[in-house]
């Protein structure tokens, strides 16, 4: 598996679930980590657990968001890797009967809190003339059957926000969207016991592919942690640029 030592990496959303053991992938693979979240007590134990950085903070608000790249960078040393990770879902059976704040909320986390956290490194990554930025996405940004507005369409969302940033930072950040699949987290408690689980350490091992530097020329190509072979994308990588792969396109 490819090393990481050295690097700085954060992981926003990195408390629990996906977030929490990609941050403890990244860390096995010689990176630095700081571990950021909403909730003080789930940041610290991973964090302790890693011997990494807790950092509290909101990423659907710009002071809190640069004010965890300052406290990150003034503590481990500039950012390596961003893992945009932090997101939200609210179950909804009708989506005009949901309160409106509540429905936009979802989008302030899973689309302006990955703007604002790209955002903050961005500058810094393009001054150093290194960085990665890795997007956590959703199959249900283009699956059918999706029951949830919010989440569905944030998802949607930031894959097209992530595609574009992609283009934007084209050989200067390589910028990444992945989908980890269906894994068991209290995100995903609304699913049946027999539903087809992604098992939970396949997303982490992506990131740290990723993060690697090993698969840059498939920046901007949205990528499937179960569905997906990397290596295979990694030996591809020019016929899928050349055919325009990985990618959610309308087909006529």
């Amino acid at each position: 598996m490819p090393e990481l030592d050295g690097q700085i990496a954060l992981v926003t959303g990195g408390g629990r679930g996906i977030g929490a053991n990609i941050a403890r992938e990244l860390a096995a693979a010689g990176a630095r980590v700081a571990v950021s979240a909403r909730t003080k007590d789930q940041v610290e134990a991973v964090a302790r657990e890693i011997e990494g950085l807790a950092v509290v903070a909101d990423v659907s608000k710009r002071a809190s968001v640069e004010a965890m790249v300052r406290e990150v960078e003034s503590k481990l040393g500039s950012i390596d890797v961003l893992c945009a990770n932090a997101g939200i879902g609210e179950q909804e059976e009708r989506a005009w009967e949901v309160e409106p704040e509540e429905w936009w909320r979802v989008f302030e986390v899973n689309v302006f809190g990955v703007y604002l956290c790209c955002r903050a490194v961005i500058p810094g990554m393009l001054e150093r003339e290194g960085g990665r930025i890795v997007i956590t996405g959703s199959g249900a940004a283009y699956l059918p059957g999706s029951s949830n507005s919010a989440y569905s369409a944030s998802k949607a969302a930031v894959w097209r926000f992530g595609e574009i940033l992609a283009r934007q930072l084209e050989g200067r950040i390589p910028v990444f969207i992945f989908s980890p699949g269906l894994v068991k987290t209290d995100l995903t408690s609304w699913a049946p016991d027999d539903a087809p689980w992604t098992p939970p350490d396949l997303a982490p091992r992506l990131v740290r592919v990723l993060a690697s530097g090993r698969a840059d020329t498939l920046a901007g190509r949205y990528i499937h942690a179960e569905h997906d072979d990397i290596e295979d994308l990694i030996r591809r990588a020019a016929k899928i640029r050349e055919q325009d792969l990985n990618a959610i396109r309308l087909q006529r």
